[in-house]
């Protein structure tokens, strides 16, 4: 059905009175018109399902305007057209008064995963607004509103909000909640992928629940590029309401209750390669960050006019935007870095300076992974794999951002395998093999924290609740066990609380009304609302009288915690002194010449997904059967020939697995190529199964391709690993026999602490430190074991770890194929190219980082000597490493030696002017980008 079919379609206004017919889409094609764009058909879908008063998920590639399909939509319907002024009488002498302008009230939420994603929104749908002369408003609610505009929205909501799940849920806590969305008819939830699989998209779930039963004929869309279950992802977003508010005459009727899943299937060019290195290592280790690979990087960059620089970890990006500016101090000012971390006014100047194309270059990590338009950007280059299909997918879009124009990426291998990981992506990406996204079942910290926000916004009773609850997705197998559980945990505390006045939260009034009963207990809910637990962190600002210095941004409380006053470090691509702490808040100054250290967070290690780690084998598959197809394969024929003559390599039919006695003792090697988190539950099932046959203790170690079992006495593997080692019969008493449950259950119960209120943080200048929180959840853990071991937050604790750290379902899944495959098991008398990265893992855990390079630089000579020669330097990367020698040569001055060979001392002028210095990180003098 075509736009211009349907020119004299008119549109079902909600109320007549109010709103007169127009012809169909007469906005949308007025401003597409002025705008000389054509709409497409996904787009007119949008349209048309909105018009009848449908909900839906919209998938389409990134680009390709989905924003405007379903803002036109919002505005087709829901606008109202501007009153006319009022007639006067011809005799009359006096001017007309002047008319105040009357916004409309909340119409429409738009949920953002992001803050850096609602500025940029809030750009995107303003435009239309005011082009098309509309009586609407739009505004912002995130964590960066100022007080000012957060008073102004207190008496007065704008006609569209942009908000977050966090502050969406703190608007439901105000008594007047109803009021408010009283005038509520449509929620759009932008990036729906990034949400539905974790607590946030949990909590957003229970918070329409409660929209949808204010207003039963809510429209509900979903934007997404990157899913790969859709039909889950509709159903999670908008679950089957017909029952509810049946009785209501503002529910919706059959037809609207049905949701509407449009694909926007465009022709979107997307282009991913791989920036070979100079030469490969046969015998390769991941840590070493893919630095090897900075001239390349340069001359890429150099080559195109904007570039985004993706990297999975922040202490990554804070380590490639110093490389970058020591090998092109020119480039000072024209490239920046963009993390978490950094401070609000940083993050927004960097991302002005991408629209602005102002800046050649942008260091980043996930914190540009969505929808924010950079127009300018033309290149992406992602250092080290994304260890998922969907994540490159979304990356690469952040290049050639519009309909029509191409998108490209490009990967830059930080390892010899990665090589691998890099075509295997493109495989997955031509085959359309993209993650599926699932949504949590049932986490019971997220309900209580629900109960007592619905007990401040208005109350609740208790049967309307749960009707509302288990409308959830979620929620909808909830027992009523379980939800007397809640109600009493709110109540008291449950059984082992019920003393102390402080858990208490919400009470139920004579007639059966919840409410809490304490203006201090609703104070200390409002700041705890949310499920983003992280490690406490430490205002970073710089040091002046007053403490009125500019503030960088935040690192961890652990990372400052292991410093002392007159250390260094780098932030926000400076080389920082740290001067004090005081308050949450460390003071620094900058710095120069000393070796810094780098801020770790935690969480940067990204698992290797299914569909990437099948596309591998895959590939691996082919090159033993004598097909090296690509560049990629070509390049690391050298390393899988290795591989091939010293033991064999994974084929999908077979699994390999090494043995290799060493003066450590008996290995074994094992490849399922199943990500890390699978192989860690994986290698302790394995090594408590062995035990079985044989009492013996095993050192293990993991990475993404396979694991290792270390054990110092023999081991016969020829007779212990057979595929009955790999059932999934009693797969849970195993795993969790086999692993130190308790004390993964006790990390896990610090964050469910502090999402279900058992824990507070602190109010502004008395925030806890890690360890007070810390210490307070492990309190709560050890009193529920010994007093409340039904507690159903300790069930929940070891859940999360089972299916979330040790990724439970996959694990089984994992199991089953394994079972299917027949075991290859080949002895070796050294490590494989597969199996010295593993070793690499397990040094790494007894090794300074010195005697670690010291002891692979002693491996990997004698293993390269062991293999022969025979490595592969593709001649383009080679004219590349050298002229990028060249350079260095042109724009590095010498350094000064004596006869001896040692350097010179610094002279005076060197020690005044620290540029000139050639140890440590070497700041340029022009700013950093901010």
């Amino acid at each position: 059905m075509t736009l211009e079919a349907n020119a004299e379609l008119t549109l079902r206004p909600d109320d007549a009175s109010e709103k007169p017919k127009r012809s169909a889409f007469q906005l949308s094609r007025q401003w597409f018109s002025e705008h000389q764009w054509q709409p497409f058909p996904f787009q007119q879908q949008v349209w048309q399902a909105v018009a009848r008063g449908q909900s839906g998920l919209l998938h389409a590639t990134t680009g390709a305007g989905k924003t405007y399909a379903v803002w036109m939509a919002a505005i087709e319907r829901f606008a109202l057209k501007k009153p006319k002024a009022s007639n006067h009488s011809e005799t009359t002498t006096e001017k007309p008064a002047k008319r105040k302008v009357v916004m409309q009230p909340l119409t429409v939420l738009w949920i953002t995963p992001m803050r850096a994603l609602a500025a940029d929104t809030e750009r995107a749908l303003i435009a239309p607004v005011n082009e098309l002369n509309l009586d609407w408003s739009i505004g912002l609610r995130t964590g960066d509103t100022n007080s000012a505009e957060r008073s102004r929205q207190s008496k007065r909501l704008p006609t569209a909000l942009i908000t977050t799940p966090e502050s969406l849920t703190l608007l439901l806590t105000r008594p007047d909640a109803a009021d408010t969305f009283a005038g509520l008819k449509m929620v759009v939830v932008d990036e729906w992928h990034e949400l539905i699989g974790n607590k946030r998209g949990v909590q957003l779930q229970l918070a329409l629940a409660r929209l949808r039963r204010w207003q039963p004929a809510l429209i509900t869309w979903g934007l997404s590029a990157t899913l790969g279950n859709l039909q889950h992802a509709m159903d999670v977003l908008i679950p089957d309401v017909s029952t509810i508010g049946k009785s209501d005459p503002g529910a919706p009727s059959r037809e609207q209750s049905k949701p509407v899943l449009v694909q926007g299937k465009l022709a979107k060019h997307l282009v991913i390669d791989t920036l070979l290195p100079p030469g490969i290592e046969r015998f390769p280790w991941a840590g070493h960050l893919g630095l090897r690979m900075l001239p390349q990087v340069v001359e890429q960059i150099e080559s195109s006019p904007n570039s985004l620089i993706f990297t999975n970890t922040r202490s990554q990006c804070e380590i490639w935007y110093q490389a970058l500016l020591e090998a092109r101090p020119d480039w000072a000012g024209l490239i920046a870095l963009h993390h978490g971390s950094l401070d609000r006014n940083v993050r927004e100047w960097v991302e002005n300076g991408l629209k602005d194309g102002t800046l050649k270059a942008v260091v980043c990590t996930s914190s540009l992974d969505l929808g924010v338009d950079f127009l300018p950007v033309e290149r992406v280059l992602q250092i080290g794999s994304p260890k998922g299909v969907a994540r490159l997918m979304q990356r690469a879009g952040r290049s050639g951002h519009a309909p029509g124009r191409a998108s490209r990426l490009t990967v830059v291998p930080t390892h010899s395998l990665e090589l691998i990981e890099s075509v295997a992506a493109q495989d997955a990406i031509a085959a359309r093999n993209v993650e599926p996204r699932e949504s949590p079942q049932k986490p019971l910290d997220v309900l209580v924290q629900h109960l007592v926000t619905i007990a401040l916004g208005g109350g609740f009773t208790e049967d309307d609740l749960l009707t509302e609850v288990r409308s959830c997705y979620a929620y909808r197998h909830l027992t009523d066990e379980e939800w007397r559980w809640a109600l009493a945990f709110v109540r008291h505390g449950g059984e082992s609380l019920t003393a102390y006045p402080d858990y208490r939260r919400a009470i139920p009034d004579e007639n059966g009304l919840w409410h809490v009963p304490d203006a201090q207990l609703a104070r200390r809910h409002r700041m705890s609302v949310g499920t983003i637990v992280s490690d406490s962190s430490m205002v970073v600002k710089f040091w002046s009288k007053g403490a009125s210095g500019k503030s960088l941004g935040s690192v961890e409380e652990n990372f400052i915690a292991r410093l002392k006053p007159g250390d260094h470090f780098l932030f926000g691509g400076r080389l920082l002194e740290l001067v004090r702490v005081h308050e949450m808040t460390a003071f620094v100054s900058k710095a120069t010449g000393k070796k810094a250290a780098v801020p770790r967070w935690n969480g940067g290690r990204l698992p290797l997904s299914t569909e990437l780690a099948n596309a591998m084998v895959a590939r691996m598959d082919a090159a033993a059967h004598g097909h090296f197809d690509g560049p990629e394969m070509q390049m690391i024929k050298p390393l899988l020939q290795v591989q091939s003559n010293w033991s064999a390599l994974p084929t999908n039919a077979n699994l390999l697995a090494e043995a290799m006695h060493s003066r450590e003792g008996w290995h074994l090697f094992l490849y399922p190529y199943a990500g890390r988190s699978v192989h860690l539950g994986l290698a302790s099932l394995l090594a408590w199964r062995a035990g079985k046959h044989q009492p013996n203790t095993f050192s293990i170690a993991v990475n993404d391709y396979g694991l290792e079992l270390l054990s110092a006495t023999p081991v016969d593997w020829d007779t212990v690993l057979t595929k009955d080692m790999f059932t999934t019969d009693d797969l849970l008493p195993d795993v969790i026999g086999s692993l130190n449950a308790g004390e993964l259950a006790q990390r896990r119960f610090r964050e469910i602490a502090r999402i279900s209120g058992l824990v507070f943080a602190g109010f502004p200048g008395a925030h806890k430190s890690a360890r007070q929180v810390q210490a307070s959840s492990s309190l709560f853990f050890d009193v529920f074991r010994k007093y409340d071991p039904n507690n159903l937050l300790l069930t929940q604790a070891q859940e999360e770890v089972l299916q979330q750290e040790l990724e439970m379902a996959r694990l089984s899944a994992t199991l089953q194929h394994l079972q299917g495959k027949q075991i290859q098991l080949m002895h070796i008398k050294r490590p494989t190219p597969f199996a010295f990265p593993l070793l690499v893992e397990r040094f790494r855990e007894s090794s300074s980082s010195e005697k670690l390079a010291d002891r692979i630089s002693r491996m990997v000579a004698d293993l390269e000597k062991a293999a022969g020669a025979g490595g592969y330097i593709p001649e383009e990367t080679v004219n590349a490493q050298a002229k990028f020698n060249v350079q260095e040569k042109v724009t590095k001055k010498r350094e000064r030696v004596r006869k001896t060979g040692l350097p010179m001392e610094p002279d005076n002028e060197t020690r005044t002017n620290p540029k000139r210095r050639r140890t440590g990180i070497i700041p340029p003098k022009a700013r950093h980008g901010f």
